[in-house]
């Protein structure tokens, strides 16, 4: 990458974070996110999360990474869990921030995308298009294929070690 390329990358925590959870193992975000900017001159990594009250300690440990966190309310369904859906987020974000970066890069396997990526290539401002797990991912993406790069490969640089 252009050392003077000013590009953004724009995080579906969710989908990030189950995918690689999936495969085995927890990433580092801190580690992330010194590897997105050396790799890709992504000078600024939205990260979309839903939110909840009792994640503070995780919210600021990733804004002290680096990253600019957008939030989004959660649901509490009926069996316990937190749902958060971002997608909406993530394209809104990447399009309000569209004339102030050179390329995006967007970090997500999750097809509700497809449209993003689309309009994204079709205009030169497709960076990559980061999917977490290469076994697990919606194949509306598979078209863009050359432009894919994949994080199974990451693990030995950016699984998290407990201290």
């Amino acid at each position: 990458m252009s050392e003077n390329q000013n590009n953004y990358a724009f995080i579906d925590s969710q989908n990030v974070n189950l995918a690689i959870r999936d495969q085995g193992w927890i990433l580092d975000f801190r580690r992330f996110r010194k590897y997105l900017e050396d790799k890709y001159s992504i000078s600024k990594a939205f990260i979309f999360i839903g939110y909840i009250n009792t994640n503070q300690n995780l919210y600021t440990s990733l804004q002290k990474d680096g990253y600019i966190l957008v939030f989004k309310p959660t649901l509490n369904l009926p069996e316990g869990k937190a749902k958060g859906n971002v997608d909406a987020e993530l394209v809104l974000h990447t399009m309000v921030e569209y004339p102030n970066y050179d390329k995006a890069l967007i970090v997500s396997g999750d097809g509700d995308f497809y449209c993003l990526v689309d309009y994204l290539k079709r205009k030169d401002k497709l960076l990559k298009l980061m999917i977490p797990n290469r076994n697990r991912y919606s194949s509306l993406l598979r078209k863009f294929s050359q432009d894919i790069v994949f994080m199974n490969d990451l693990r030995g640089k950016m699984e998290y070690k407990r201290q």
